[in-house]
């Protein structure tokens, strides 16, 4: 029998939370404001010899864009790859285009219009 209120070394106590380091997958991707360039920790950036698997939190400070040579403070935060953007609370909100990715969002936009001009060129055939 253990006294009370002594904890086994490997639990973790209440209120506390073990986190699991993140997969590449789920780290921000960071877009460089002055030309586009996305740091992808998936990827890494071999022109400045970075592995894959690096978070941008962690990349050395004097690391720059690999494209225009721009420093850190340039480069915005556009989350994960393949996640909905928007705030987490706001995604339930209408119809379900809120949760599409940015590519589902794009296809689904072009794929209308394409659909609609279709149409009216149809209507060229009426007499």
């Amino acid at each position: 029998m253990k006294p009370e209120g002594v904890a086994e070394p490997d639990a973790v106590s209440e209120g506390e939370t073990e986190e699991k380091p993140l997969t590449p997958a789920e780290m921000d991707r960071y877009e460089c404001r002055s030309c586009g360039n996305t740091y992808e920790p998936v990827k890494g950036d071999s022109r400045g010899n970075i592995p894959s698997g690096v978070p941008f939190r962690e990349l050395p400070t004097d690391w720059r864009c690999s494209v225009c040579g721009a420093s850190q403070t340039q480069f915005s935060n556009i989350g994960p790859a393949g996640q909905a953007s928007g705030f987490k609370e706001n995604l339930s909100y209408g119809f379900g285009v809120n949760t599409l990715t940015p590519g589902q969002k794009n296809l689904l936009i072009f794929g209308a219009l394409g659909i609609a001009v279709l149409f009216f060129l149809s209507l060229y055939g009426l007499r």
